[in-house]
């Protein structure tokens, strides 16, 4: 049977064509949490979903556990490419835009749903257009309730004088040093994979984290006291690196942010339940919690917020007007 042009024309078509329908994207999402925790499940619901709604053209592998590098690293891997998605936190995201710093400030929000009005603000979306300008097109796609970060130490901080000279391992950005500093401790910027070690050695006295993470990294074998500071209602940023972002065509960016929010929405809820959990199961294995009076802990931080510095004397990463906007949410 002799075929027609016009079929070996479509069956041409068909042949050129069918390649590029099957070509698949295999993308990296990393980042330094366990897989006990809500955030890497929700990570890994994600790359499921991410396959399932664009037919396999994108399949995501999770790297948690600090697998592909240091928060410090996965944040340099987005430019470069080498990682397509990450988690991390805003006082990291501030290298390339300062002013997003001001969602993981000590005490700046009221409680949780200033934090949760925040993050369905106009202001927030702001922020996050200026971090994608400052840092090349890195694309914020959602947020993650992460928790109050909470002090563990081996003697209770009942007060701001309970805190002087206190070696605390920090997150290596700078602005998770100013309450350290307001209270008149000294604050140790430590990988996050290494700090169960640091405080096993005594390389410091303490730590700063919220529930879940001090349970899902047992930092409480080695510490005695959980001191309720709540010093930070903390979140993570899902990123998707701008190589990535600017090759999505935009059924695709839709796709991708509509997948990421949602497991945002997931990993938050268990958080909550979580911490709520864990306020009473740290009492069952015989560790201290101790309910501190927040209120002298705030004074000694927001004086430093009056005067738009650091304890260290440099300015604040962010505007009074970005400041102002953010206490004026209700």
């Amino acid at each position: 049977m002799k075929m027609t042009r016009t079929a070996l024309a479509i069956g041409a078509a068909l042949v050129i064509a069918l390649p590029a329908a099957q070509a698949q994207t295999k993308l990296k999402f990393a980042h330094v949490y366990e897989t006990s925790e809500p955030y890497h499940a929700a990570a890994v619901w994600a790359a499921g979903e991410i396959a399932k709604r664009t037919n396999n053209r994108y399949t995501m592998e999770v790297f948690p556990a600090s697998s592909l590098g240091k928060e410090t690293d996965i944040n340099q891997g987005l430019t470069l490419g080498t990682v397509d998605i990450i988690y991390t936190g805003q006082l990291f995201a501030e290298r390339s835009y300062r002013p997003i710093a001001i969602g993981g400030a000590p005490f700046m929000f009221r409680d949780f749903d200033h934090w949760k009005k925040y993050t369905e603000s106009k202001l927030f979306q702001d922020l996050a257009d200026g971090y994608q300008k400052g840092s090349g097109g890195n694309k914020v796609v959602a947020i993650t309730y992460y928790g109050n970060r909470q002090t563990t130490a081996n003697k209770a901080l009942n007060k701001p004088e309970d805190m002087k000279a206190l070696k605390i391992r920090v997150p290596d950005a700078p602005l998770y040093t100013l309450f350290p500093r307001a209270v008149g401790a000294n604050p140790t910027p430590i990988a996050f994979a290494e700090v169960y070690l640091a405080l096993q050695n005594k390389t410091v006295d303490a730590q700063e984290n919220p529930l879940p993470t001090i349970e899902a990294k047992k930092f409480y074998e080695v510490q005695s006291h959980i001191n309720i500071t709540a010093h930070i209602t903390d979140a993570l940023l899902t990123i998707v690196g701008g190589p990535l972002w600017a090759k999505l065509p935009e059924a695709d960016r839709k796709t991708f942010e509509a997948v990421f929010r949602e497991a945002a929405g997931k990993a938050t809820g268990e958080i909550i339940a979580i911490e709520k959990k864990l306020m009473t199961e740290f009492s069952k294995r015989g560790k201290t919690v101790v309910m501190v009076d927040r209120k002298p802990f705030i004074a000694a931080v927001e004086k430093f917020y009056k005067d738009g510095k650091q304890p260290d004397g440099s300015a604040l990463p962010w505007p009074k007007d970005v400041y102002d906007k953010l206490q004026a949410i209700k």
